[in-house]
């Protein structure tokens, strides 16, 4: 093995053993960099082993992270977070449960299919995994465990429908994606659209056939009845988020504005409606302006320490050699496909989305394209597997944002036990997804041709 792959295959599994200890990832991703393109030129200089790596590869390093930070497509991610974190505040998903309850409460299952309607309207239009988890447990979680449900179907339901918003668009998840692999944002957001209806459609006859089996653990609520008022309220309580829909989504779709731009349109219609909902003021603005800084600073060192860990990785000769090691597998190209997916969802068990974002779908993506597969809809599949990761422990980070405000009793092992039904659901969404590619390529395909 050559003194190049020794290095790189090193300076892989560091980044791997450095994530267990907790230290920022950004700095470990930076870090590594900086160190493995010390030692590199040093080997090559000093030692003349074959690296192929000299102190103008490093100069390359920067121009990249330079162009990352110049990449209009990035300004889209604080827009897309502001418009999550004010919708959030707004007091639009109360109005929607009160009215939804209404309307299923009264059927086995009702109040759980009430959380998944409003997480899919959420999911639409935040698109944040942390604002979603975390107001669906505070409106959904109680009127279901005081109705009389099973504890671990509904903190399990809450945790499975919030991760939604991290693949329906306009996701944040989505927009980096699409920067990696050099891709239009819009696509991902048109070819996503199916995918994530179908994961909640799944969801929805999961609750309905638990419902009917085993009534005791998602009894009918006691509600009022359903009349024309109720209509009504149910009318005004959807038109705003359908609102803040079409504004984002159907100016893309319609070839009115550019993701980025259509981010903005967001941003001011979520302001928009926070002020006529009246859950507008200074403390509040304040508030939700500075988690938007502080989650997009995060989101960005992260990104500019993977870019030079990517970098200095590719220099050192890493996605060839991953590249040669996925092509040798004894499998056909599906197997391979199935492999790279497999790999992913088990790393999503240590590793945080972003992290494999930045780090291993630039790695693999030359593979699929070497493969003759569709890169919009590898990508689509791609996220449905890390959108597994926010379920799967010890790394599940939608299990510990319910934690974090579930009232007593729920425990993390009620938790656990609750997930683990919706990530065999998430897993045959994937191998429909997989057998069916039309759900992600049939509506970008109509959009852009």
């Amino acid at each position: 093995m050559a003194a190049n792959e020794i290095l790189a295959i090193t300076m892989f599994f560091s980044f791997i053993a450095l994530v267990f200890t907790g230290f920022p990832v950004a700095w470990i991703l930076g870090g590594l960099a900086v160190l493995f393109s010390a030692l590199a030129v040093v080997l090559q200089a000093d030692f003349n082993l074959a690296i192929g790596m000299d102190w103008a590869y490093t100069s390359l390093t920067v121009e990249r992270i330079w162009a990352v930070m110049e990449n209009w497509v990035m300004v889209a991610l604080p827009m897309f977070i502001f418009m999550g974190l004010l919708l959030d505040r707004s007091g639009i998903a109360n109005q929607l449960m009160t009215s939804f309850a209404r309307l299923f409460g009264s059927i086995r299952g009702g109040l759980a299919i009430t959380v998944t309607l409003i997480g899919l309207l959420l999911a639409a239009t935040t698109g944040i995994i942390g604002a979603s988890v975390v107001l669906l447990a505070l409106l959904g979680l109680p009127a279901m465990l005081n109705a009389g449900y099973d504890k671990s179907l509904a903190s399990g339901t809450v945790c499975a429908v919030g991760t939604l918003g991290i693949l329906i668009p306009p996701s944040i998840m989505l927009v980096l994606m699409a920067d990696r692999m050099s891709m239009s944002v819009g696509d991902l957001f048109l070819g996503a659209v199916f995918p994530g209806m179908l994961l909640a459609g799944l969801y929805i006859a999961y609750l309905l056939l638990i419902g009917w089996l085993k009534p005791a653990l998602a009894p009918a609520a006691e509600v009022e009845p359903f009349d024309m008022q109720a209509v009504w309220d149910l009318i005004k309580a959807i038109i705003p988020p359908a609102f803040l829909i079409l504004a984002v989504l159907g100016s893309i779709f319609f070839g009115l504005a550019t993701p980025t731009e259509a981010a903005g349109v967001g941003a001011a219609g979520a302001l928009m409606l926070a002020l006529l909902n009246r859950q507008m003021n200074r403390s509040v603005m304040a508030d939700v302006l500075q988690e938007t800084t502080r989650t997009t600073a995060f989101i960005f060192a992260v990104l500019l320490g993977a870019t030079a860990f990517s970098l200095v990785l590719r220099g050192l000769g890493g996605d060839e050699l991953i590249e040669g090691a996925l092509l040798s597998l004894p499998f056909e190209p599906t197997g391979i496909i199935i492999c790279i997916l497999l790999a992913t969802f088990i790393l999503g068990f240590f590793l945080d989305w972003i992290e494999l974002t930045l780090i291993v779908l630039p790695l693999v993506s030359p593979v699929v394209l070497s493969l003759g597969f569709d890169p919009v809809w590898f990508t689509i599949l791609f996220a449905v597997c890390l959108q597994t990761s926010f379920l799967t422990p010890p790394v599940g980070f939608a299990i510990f944002y319910l934690k974090g405000v579930a009232p007593e009793g729920v425990d993390v092992v009620t938790i656990y036990k609750g997930v683990v039904p919706f990530i065999g659901l998430q897993v045959l969404g994937m191998l429909i997804i997989f057998n069916w590619d039309a759900l992600v390529t049939w509506l970008p395909a109509q959009a852009y041709g």
